[in-house]
C-alpha cells in the first residue's frame, strides 16, 4: 500500500513532481476550505443542507478529484484550478464586500431558502405558495402571504388587519408562530381579530402603493384597518441623482437580484460562485432588466427628493384606504442602530450612499413625516421608543429575533387595537 501511495503521488522513481506539486496545491486549498468551514461553524453561519455547505461539498469534491487523478495531470490540473477558482471567487468576493470594494458576494447563502419568489410585471418579485407537505419554518399561503391558510368565511366573522412593509414585517428571521404579525393576531384575540401579514423582503412605499391598491383583498376578503411599518425600504434611495419617483432607478429593479427571481441564475446551481459570476455576466449581457447602476453621492444629510417621494406615497396609500372605509395605521421601522454601526461594511449592500452611522437620521426624518401625515390625515400613528429593545431582540441589528417580535406585537397591540374598534364604530 506504501508503496503504491509514494508511486501515485511521485515519490517513487521516477519521481513525479508534477504530481506532488498538484497534490501539495489541493492539500493547500483543503486547508484553506477547512479552516474556513471551522470559521463558519463557530459562527453558526454553515447551516446543514444550505446552499453554502453544498459549496463547501463541491469544492472538497473537486480537492479529492485533484488528489485521486493526480496519474493524469491534465485532469488534475483541470479540477484543481477549478477549486481554486471556487475558492477564490466565493472568499474572495466576501473580502472585497466586507472591505466596500464590491456591492455583493458570489458565497452561497448560509441557510437553506426558505421562501420561493418568482418575477412580477408591478412588484418585480412576489412570493409563491409553499408546496403542501413542506414542513420548512416558513409558510406562505394560496395568496402569497406568510402565515396559515385561511378562508372567507372564516375572515368575514372576524376584524381582518392588513400589515404591510418589507422585511421587518415579513419577519425573515423567525419561525411561523414567532413573528410579530402573529403575535399580534394573539393578543388582540384569534377569536375576534385575524392578522394577515403582506410583508415582501425589499419593499419600499413604491411596491406598497402597489400592494395597497391592486392587492390588499386576501381570500377574497378586504380588511377593516391597515399597518405599515416602513422607512428601511424607502432609505436605500436615499442621495441618488434625479432620483425617480418610483425608485426605477435602484431600489425597484433590485428587487429582482435582491429576492432571486432572475430565470438564468434559477437555471444554475447556487453552489458555484463561478456560475453564478457567469449568471450575473449574462445577465449584464443579454437580460432586458439588468443590475441597476445609480449614480450619487455618500451624504448623512437629509434628501429633501426622498421625503417628497416618501409623503406623496403615505398621503396616496391613506386616500386608498379612506376610500375604501380602512383605517390606517403608521409605524416607522426600529433598527439596532448599534449592532449595525458595528458591523459597518454591511450598510453599503442595500442603501449605497448611506453610511449606516447616518442611517438613525434619515429614518428619524422619515419616522417624523410619518407621525406629522398622520396627524393630518386623520390616520393613527404609534411611536415606538427604540430604546425599549435591547441588542438581544434583534438577529442582525435589522430583523426581529423571537423575543424582540413579542415585544414588538406588545408595544403595538393597545393602539392597534383601539384604531381598528373604532373604525368598527
Amino acid at each position: 500500500m506504501l508503496r503504491w501511495v509514494s508511486h501515485h503521488v511521485g515519490l517513487a522513481k521516477p519521481r513525479r513532481f508534477e504530481r506532488m506539486i498538484a497534490i501539495l496545491v489541493s492539500l493547500v486549498l483543503a486547508v484553506v476550505a477547512g479552516a474556513v468551514v471551522w470559521r463558519y461553524q463557530l459562527a453558526s453561519e454553515l447551516a446543514p443542507g444550505s446552499p453554502r455547505s453544498w459549496y463547501f461539498a463541491y469544492v472538497a469534491i473537486l480537492l479529492g478529484l485533484g488528489i485521486v487523478c493526480a496519474r493524469w495531470p491534465r485532469i488534475t490540473m483541470v479540477v484543481v484550478s477549478l477549486a481554486a477558482i471556487e475558492l477564490g471567487l466565493g472568499l474572495g468576493s466576501v473580502a472585497l464586500t466586507r472591505h466596500d470594494l464590491a456591492k455583493s458576494d458570489l458565497l452561497p447563502s448560509d441557510r437553506p431558502r426558505e421562501v420561493i419568489r418568482t418575477w412580477h410585471p408591478l412588484l418585480q418579485a412576489t412570493n409563491v405558495p409553499t408546496s403542501a407537505g413542506d414542513s420548512g419554518k416558513y409558510h406562505v399561503n394560496s395568496q402569497g402571504l406568510r402565515g396559515r391558510e385561511r378562508s372567507s368565511g372564516e375572515l368575514r366573522d372576524k376584524t381582518v388587519v392588513a400589515v404591510f412593509g418589507g422585511s421587518t414585517t415579513e419577519d425573515l428571521a423567525v419561525r411561523d408562530g414567532e413573528t410579530w404579525p402573529e403575535r399580534l393576531e394573539a393578543l388582540l384575540g384569534g377569536e375576534r381579530f385575524a392578522v394577515l401579514n403582506h410583508g415582501v423582503t425589499s419593499n419600499s412605499t413604491v411596491q406598497i402603493v402597489i400592494r395597497t391598491a391592486f392587492y390588499q383583498p386576501a381570500f377574497g376578503v378586504q380588511p377593516d384597518c391597515a399597518v405599515y411599518l416602513v422607512g428601511g425600504g424607502d432609505v436605500t434611495s436615499a442621495h441618488i441623482r434625479s432620483l425617480d419617483p418610483g425608485f426605477a432607478d435602484y431600489q425597484t429593479p433590485l428587487l429582482i437580484d435582491a429576492l432571486e427571481v432572475r430565470r438564468v441564475e434559477r437555471l444554475l446551481p447556487s453552489a458555484s460562485p463561478l456560475l453564478r459570476l457567469l449568471g450575473r455576466l449574462a445577465a449584464f449581457a443579454f437580460d432586458t432588466a439588468r443590475p441597476p447602476q445609480p449614480e450619487g453621492q455618500l451624504s448623512g444629510d437629509p434628501d429633501p427628493a426622498l421625503e417628497a417621494i416618501f409623503t406623496r406615497n403615505v398621503r396616496t396609500i391613506s386616500a386608498i384606504n379612506r376610500q375604501r372605509g380602512i383605517a390606517t395605521i403608521w409605524i416607522g421601522e426600529v433598527f439596532d442602530h448599534a449592532s449595525l454601526e458595528a458591523a459597518s461594511w454591511r450598510g453599503s449592500l442595500w442603501a449605497p450612499f448611506v453610511r449606516v452611522g447616518d442611517l438613525r437620521a434619515l429614518l428619524s426624518r422619515l419616522t417624523g413625516i410619518l407621525q406629522r401625515e398622520a396627524a393630518s390625515l386623520g390616520d393613527t400613528y404609534v411611536a415606538v421608543d427604540e430604546t425599549q429593545f435591547e441588542a438581544a431582540d434583534f438577529w442582525d441589528g435589522e430583523h426581529f429575533s423571537p423575543t424582540g417580535s413579542a415585544r414588538f406585537a406588545a408595544l403595538i397591540a393597545p393602539r392597534v387595537a383601539a384604531a381598528c374598534r373604532k373604525k368598527q364604530r
